[in-house]
């Protein structure tokens, strides 16, 4: 008498494969080949369009090359006399990105929930939708220009045009991070009869959960450098001295100012890409 084990019943009970579908499903990665044949002059004749429609020229930036290479010269050696200002101003910006980027993040992770095709209805998903277009198509520039008349000059403003301008870009950034998680836990919450917030407690937001913290953290590297832009109109931060520096050919000042940026934007890019690395 043959005894029979375990794998072998298994193997036996399982059915088998068409040789097509075996084939397919073994193949790592296939090509749509009319479509990606067809797409590559397409992408080019596009690309070639966009490029003479704005006067892009590789021979002109060749012919360019001898002034930017003057202009950079004119940068060295930095002058670090006003060093305590220049870590005043940039302690201002951080601070700004810090709480804007607290708040930009909280308003939308709110807005995301409403804006999650996976976890709100029709009526509330498309408007939420509408509203971070409208938000995302205004430049931060105009967000600042318009605090800056409501509230005054200062960091205040440039806070408010970050969280607003976050509310936009992150906020659709959030809410395709909870429509990519597993359906299977949402789908057999709701068998059981789980109401809508402990869906989105309990089977949305721990799946999310790593790119949410990735997101925001990318969010306040944008900030950290948002925030120097803003200043350019008065909205606090190190901006404005950058462009006094610019407009007054202080050269050396702008230098410092530059690598001073340069080391705050590194040290944050590293602290980020550990958070990320332990979070994930």
């Amino acid at each position: 008498m043959t005894i029979s084990t375990p794998d072998q019943r298994t193997r036996r009970a399982a059915p088998e494969l068409p040789p097509a579908e075996r084939a397919r499903m073994e193949q790592a990665f296939s090509v749509p080949r009319t479509r990606f044949l067809i797409g590559i002059p397409v992408a080019i004749v596009v690309l070639i369009w966009s490029a003479g429609g704005v006067g892009f020229d590789f021979i002109k930036l060749g012919e360019g090359g001898v002034n930017m290479g003057e202009f950079l010269s004119r940068l060295f050696p930095p002058d670090f006399t006003k060093i305590d200002v220049i870590l005043a101003l940039l302690l201002e910006t951080l601070q700004m990105a810090i709480v804007g980027t607290v708040l930009g993040a909280v308003l939308s992770l709110l807005v995301a929930f409403a804006a999650a095709s996976n976890i709100a209805p029709k009526w509330v998903y498309y408007p939420a939708r509408w509203v971070m277009n409208i938000i995302r198509s205004i430049p931060d520039l105009v967000f600042a220009l318009m605090f800056v008349s409501a509230v005054g000059l200062g960091p205040f403003a440039g806070i408010l045009a970050m969280t607003l301008g976050s509310l936009g870009s992150i906020g659709k950034i959030f809410a395709e991070a909870m429509e990519s998680v597993d359906p299977g836990p949402i789908v057999a919450m709701q068998a059981v009869g789980a109401s809508t917030r402990q869906v989105i407690q309990y089977g949305v937001v721990p799946q999310a959960a790593p790119l949410l913290v990735s997101y925001t953290l990318l969010l306040f590297e944008g900030n950290v450098r948002g925030a120097t832009i803003l200043g350019l109109v008065g909205a606090g931060g190190i901006g404005l001295e950058l462009t006094t520096a610019m407009r007054m050919y202080d050269y050396g000042h702008l230098s410092a100012i530059i690598i001073c940026i340069i080391a705050l934007v590194t040290a944050i890019d590293q602290g980020s890409a550990l958070l990320r690395r332990k979070i994930t």
